[in-house]
This record gives C-alpha cells, structure tokens and sequence, in this order.
C-alpha cells in the first residue's frame, strides 16, 4: 500500500508569517496536533506542532531559573533557545527542516520516518509542493485491513500477478493478520520470495510459509556461459549445478 493510498488531502496549512495564535486556533479548531508551514507556491517550509508550543514554553520556564548559564555558555543552544522564546510566527517557531515523504511511497516507509524522528504526521510533497498529509493514525488504518482483504491481496497481486503463480494450487488462509501458505512450489528460492513479499504488505502481522519445493536451488549458479538454444532466435543463460569437492 501507497501513501497516496491513505493521505489526507485536504490539509489545513499556516504561511510563515502567520501569528502563533492563529495557529494555536487553527490546531484547536481541526482537531489536528500540528500543520505544514508552507510558502505561496505551497512548498513546505516547516512545521508546527502542539510540542513546539509545549518546548516553547518549557523553555521559557527553563530560561527563567538558567538564562545566565546559557547565555554565557553561547553556542547553537542558546541561540536555538532564543529563537524559540521570541517566536512570534509560525516560521520562528516551526521545526526545520520538515520531515516529508512522497505520495508512491510505501506506508511502512513513512512509520518508518516517524518512528525515525518523533513525529505524529508527515507532510506528503510532490515536486516538493504539499498535496497531502499522513499521520499515525492513518498507519494504524493500514493494519485493521480485514482479513478478506489481506487473502486478496496475496491471492491476486503476489502469487498471480507478481510471481505467475496458481493460487488454486496452494492453500492459502488469513487469521488476524497472520498469513498461512502451504503447499508445493517448483524452487525453494520461490518460496522464499513469497515470504519476503507477504511480510512487506501492510496489515500484515506474522507469516506462516509452509511450503516444500522440487528443487533446492541454493546451490544452483549460473555457469557464466551462452547457449544458443537450437530453433531459438535469442542467446539464453542456463543454471547448472555449482562444482563441490
């Protein structure tokens, strides 16, 4: 599953110059936890949140009882401090550089981005415009898919139209996001690609691939030579068995 998939398109964004106030409203208003700073061609500058208004004034109490220390310590911390306490603007006080990601990419790629950094949402950009947003919420939509659902996808998309195999010829069943392959495929490498791409579907929980093959292909390689197979118009390579002893 995409980004594009589950992004909100319709998203409420701030310009640099509007006041923090108004973003405070805005938040409160939407029922949002944060919203893209964008400039006039919709380019994502920044973004502000409800915990750069709780770090705001968490350092504003901090400067309070230290702002001798920090002031002479000097340094990117006090300068980021004072920066923070007189932000007036949704561009003073957004956190920078913004944490983004495409719409084609995959989900898990963004949980990934916000595990990664912290964050609750991600502006989604295209040619680094805004179009859209994802937040948490959203991924977690990702994991209730039903299991009718789950049973589909790997019915349809992986083993007919990805691997080119006959789902009639395996059993396949979904429980609670846990996904159950048994039968007989040509090589063990196939079964181990069926694995690896059932694990990648969003929604899904656990794997359970069992499944036995007529070919153990670990240690076939290709013997570095072209063939030219008889009536054929094309050069193929072939795989023979790697030397032992």
């Amino acid at each position: 599953m995409k980004v594009l998939d589950l992004m909100t398109t319709r998203v409420a964004s701030v310009g640099p110059d509007t006041p923090l106030k108004d973003v405070a409203r805005l938040l409160a208003e939407h029922r949002v936890s944060g919203v893209p700073v964008v400039d006039d061609d919709r380019k994502v500058l920044g973004v502000v949140s409800e915990a750069d208004f709780v770090e705001r004034e968490a350092s504003a109490a901090g400067a309070r009882l230290s702002w001798l220390d920090r002031i002479l310590s000097g340094g990117e911390e006090a300068r980021e401090l004072q920066r923070r306490l007189s932000a007036t603007t949704a561009g003073t006080a957004m956190s920078t550089p913004p944490v983004t990601v495409g719409p084609e990419a995959r989900v898990r790629e963004a949980a990934a981005l916000m595990s990664s950094h912290a964050v609750n949402r991600l502006p989604v950009v295209e040619d680094g415009r805004l179009v859209g947003i994802i937040t948490r919420a959203d991924i977690m939509d990702a994991y209730l898919q039903p299991d009718t659902e789950l049973r589909r996808t790997v019915r349809e998309e992986i083993l007919r139209e990805t691997l080119w195999l006959d789902p009639e010829k395996l059993q396949l069943s979904v429980m609670d996001g846990v996904v159950i392959v048994m039968g007989r495929v040509d090589r063990r490498s196939t079964a181990e690609i069926l694995e690896r791409l059932i694990r990648q579907l969003d929604g899904v929980v656990g794997v359970r691939c069992e499944l036995t093959w007529d070919l153990d292909d670990r240690r076939l390689a290709p013997v570095g030579v072209l063939r030219k197979q008889p009536g054929a118009g094309s050069v193929t390579a072939r795989e023979e068995p790697r030397p032992t002893g």
